[in-house]
């Protein structure tokens, strides 16, 4: 992978910069990213906050529950990424919100007892009901 990564809104105003390697990444399919993306699942990567800063805008956030936020623009809406909000040590970034998106792959399924039932990915990662055991979530 070329390091930085580069990516942002739709509209522009929002733009970022990845410079370290993510260390996980998935398909989720919890409801919770159903609803917020209008989507059946959600490709994500975890990025070390130390390696990833905005460049340009100011994201809005939008306290998805109590123990987490989500950012986006203010402007067009687009989610950019998940995090916790006590000192986490990774933020779940939107892949789709990377210029180049197939520089990162997601690498397993995730929240699955929430998958759509007329949506499949036909592919041979693994698959969990909920987060995958090596997640601490």
């Amino acid at each position: 992978m070329d390091l930085p990564l580069r990516g942002g809104c739709l509209c522009g105003a929002v733009r970022y910069r990845v410079t370290a390697e993510p260390v996980d990444s998935a398909y989720c399919h919890c409801r919770m990213c159903q609803r917020r993306s209008g989507a059946p699942a959600v490709a994500t990567a975890e990025i070390p906050v130390a390696g990833f800063a905005f460049v340009l805008g100011e994201p809005a956030a939008y306290r998805s529950s109590p123990t987490a936020q989500r950012l986006f623009c203010r402007d067009c809406g687009t989610e950019l990424y998940f995090a916790l909000l006590d000192d986490p040590p990774s933020l779940s970034l939107n892949i789709g919100t990377l210029d180049d998106p197939e520089a990162v792959r997601p690498i397993k399924h995730i929240w699955t007892s929430s998958q759509v039932s007329w949506f499949d990915v036909d592919d041979d990662l693994p698959r969990h009901a909920e987060y995958a055991p090596e997640d601490n979530g």
